[in-house]
């Protein structure tokens, strides 16, 4: 495949991957919406839904700029980084943790649709990473640089936190310090996804280099 067929290719499946996404979001909020159980306040309060929105519009940018031949700035490629390590972080923290819990109360006997569902915490992250990994010729970030990616969040944990105090909900239980484990186990989980979260960002800048060696 020529090169600039390839920018193409790569410019559409990025398209298609936050098309995806926003399709997702629409429609958990549609179908929650139907059964009168959608609460925006809590459901744009999750870090899933949080770096999923910011992941769309990321790869739809990049997604355009592949398209029209444009290289990608050393910006942009540390946003496709912080967006990537998100995704290694949800699929990895959702199924280790969250995955099969029960709905919150209020919800009653609703049960959130699959294929959603799995597109946000499986297969676009998959996609996410692997185009992160495969792609990033121009200007790869340095591992001095992973330390961005705990910028955005840092500032949702902060906001969370604040928040949980002020109405006594949290969209994780392993973030609510009235949980049996109190607030040690919430600042050990904070501190042990932080970690995790640096570790795979110096893999995913790690596969990018050997990609690009090899």
């Amino acid at each position: 495949m020529k090169p600039r067929s390839l920018q193409t290719t790569v410019g559409v499946v990025r398209l298609a991957t936050a098309a995806s996404l926003i399709f997702a979001m629409i429609w958990q909020i549609s179908d929650r919406m139907a059964h009168n159980v959608f609460r925006p306040g809590e459901y744009f309060a999750y870090f899933t839904i949080d770096s999923s929105m910011v992941a769309a519009v990321a790869l739809a940018v990049a997604g355009v700029w592949a398209i029209q031949g444009k290289a990608e700035t050393a910006v942009m490629n540390r946003v496709r980084l912080s967006v990537a390590t998100y995704a290694i972080v949800v699929g990895v923290v959702y199924n280790a943790l969250l995955r099969g819990l029960p709905g919150a109360p209020e919800d009653g006997n609703y049960v959130w649709p699959q294929a959603p569902n799995e597109i946000l915490h499986v297969w676009a992250l998959v996609f996410i990473f692997l185009d992160f990994a495969l792609t990033t010729v121009a200007n790869p970030p340095k591992f001095k640089q992973i330390w961005w990616v705990l910028l955005f969040p840092l500032a949702w944990v902060l906001f969370t936190i604040l928040r949980g105090i002020a109405t006594g909900w949290w969209p994780y239980w392993f973030l609510n310090p009235t949980d049996k484990g109190g607030v040690s186990q919430m600042v050990e989980y904070i501190f042990g996804i932080m970690a995790f979260m640096l570790v795979s960002a110096v893999a995913a800048t790690g596969a990018t280099r050997l990609i690009r060696r090899g």
